[in-house]
């Protein structure tokens, strides 16, 4: 692969190629961006608009420096599912607004502090089993997806659509190169869709009834009411009733997981500055991409979106194609805005049978955890010093196992921040810290960026 740029970071691209480079761009953010919508019965068109404002707003507090997209977090999906079931969209989304919030306090506190401090009370021991937990905590809903009916029932015709599906993302994954390489989600959608049409799994009716409205239509007007939609906004503040006290379960269920989360983004800031040659922990600031993040998520929870983060595809696809602009990027972001009032993208969304997102959720949530056993093998921590092998052992279980303390009849902490929590005591009580980050390399990484310039 050429390590020559086909466009820097502040250059604009050709106005002939400009659509086509936003929505090469956008295609590859599409997929994770509706699924976790999808999961979370949220808007899927709602999540599109938020996260095209959201990476506007990230590209701002960054300067313009950093081309990077925003999109729907996976890491959220189970909070946002227990906290919708306790408190509706409405609460599940102050909730949301509070992790955007404390994305604020360790910018703040990075701005002041440095970064050092954040790898001490989260190293690659924790956050490693944290991430395994995200993604075995999901496993059982892509299961219950490919295997069930709509009413519940086993389907053998829905494990087929799922597997092709499956089978369909596992192939564009590994044997093709280039662009195809990037949007294997994409195109798992796709494919598994298409083949859920050949087995009747797919209701056209809406779709049939959107695109007759709009050929039918006799004036702007009405071709505007038939291709436009109308979002159903949630605003947290208001719907919530913002003069109650609001629910602290909400705290317990959202908020510990923006620990996860800003290691994430860390990490991706990390591998982003390297593929682009640029120093974006230094310049414009770790702070300010925190910032960007928290920002995104306050704007999103604050229209009904999920929390959104920086996103790994959008790291793929700056390495295969070399395109750096973040005018690219703006543009990606203005397209996903559009498409979230275009009325028959969104009944398209919605049509997607279960099965087929539930296909594509077996591969993605499996990589959730791996990606999380793949921190610690990355980092060699030694998993035969005891400590390390408690903090660990008893993240996964906690987690994986669904404990959690009900503090009052009202608040429950929940097994994904119990062992958030968890984790995080027993490694600041236990002796050994120093064996925690195993090799180091997460620290040395930031140092490495730190010594290098722009």
């Amino acid at each position: 692969m050429s390590e020559e740029k086909v466009l820097d970071v502040h250059e604009k691209p050709k106005k002939s190629q400009w659509l086509i480079l936003s929505l090469q761009h956008l295609f590859a953010m599409f997929g994770a961006t509706i699924l976790v919508p999808y999961l979370t019965d949220m808007p899927p068109n709602v999540a599109l608009i938020t996260s095209g404002i959201g990476t506007l707003a990230y590209l701002l507090i960054t300067k313009g420096q950093v081309p990077a997209y925003i999109g729907s977090s996976f890491a959220f999906i189970v909070p946002l599912q227990t906290a919708i079931a306790a408190d509706g969209m409405a609460g599940a989304m102050v909730g949301a607004f509070l992790v955007g919030v404390v994305y604020g306090l360790i910018a703040l506190g990075i701005k002041l502090l440095g970064v050092n401090w954040l790898f001490y009370i989260f190293p690659p021991v924790v956050v490693g089993p944290i991430i395994m937990v995200i993604g075995l905590g999901l496993a059982p809903t892509a299961i219950d997806m490919a295997m069930t009916d709509l009413d519940g029932n086993y389907s053998s015709t829905g494990i087929l659509v799922a597997g092709v599906t499956l089978l369909i993302t596992i192939i564009f994954s590994v044997f093709f190169k280039g662009f195809l390489n990037i949007i294997p989600i994409l195109l798992g959608i796709v494919g598994g869709y298409i083949f859920a049409l050949t087995q009747g799994l797919v209701d056209t009716s809406n779709l049939k009834a959107s695109w007759a409205n709009i050929v039918e239509s006799n004036s702007v007007g009405e071709f505007a009411n038939a291709f436009f939609a109308s979002p159903e906004f949630v605003i947290p503040f208001v719907d919530y009733m913002p003069h109650q006290v609001i629910n602290l379960n909400l705290v317990w269920i959202m908020v510990p997981i923006a620990a996860v989360t800003i290691m994430e983004h860390i990490g991706d800031q990390m591998v982003l500055s390297k593929v682009a040659h640029k120093n974006f922990i230094k310049r414009p600031g770790l702070h300010r991409s925190i910032l960007g993040d928290g920002v995104a998520t306050m704007i999103a929870s604050s229209f009904g979106g999920p929390p959104n983060t920086t996103y790994g595809e959008n790291i793929g696809v700056l390495a295969i194609t070399r395109v750096f602009s973040v005018f690219v990027i703006a543009g990606a972001a203005i397209l996903a805005i559009m498409f979230g009032f275009s009325e028959m993208i969104t009944v398209l969304i919605e049509s997607i049978p279960k099965q087929v997102m539930g296909g594509v959720s077996i591969l993605l949530f499996g990589i959730i955890a791996s990606s999380g056993l793949r921190m610690l093998i990355d980092n060699q921590v030694d998993l035969g010093m005891k400590r390390n092998l408690i903090v660990s052992s008893a993240i996964l279980v906690i987690g994986v196992g669904g404990a959690f303390i009900q503090v009052t009849s009202d608040i429950q902490i929940t097994s994904m921040a119990l062992s958030a929590i968890a984790g995080i005591v027993l490694h600041l009580v236990l002796p050994g810290k120093e064996l925690a980050s195993g090799n180091g390399r997460m620290f040395h990484s930031v140092e490495d960026i730190n010594e290098g310039g722009n």
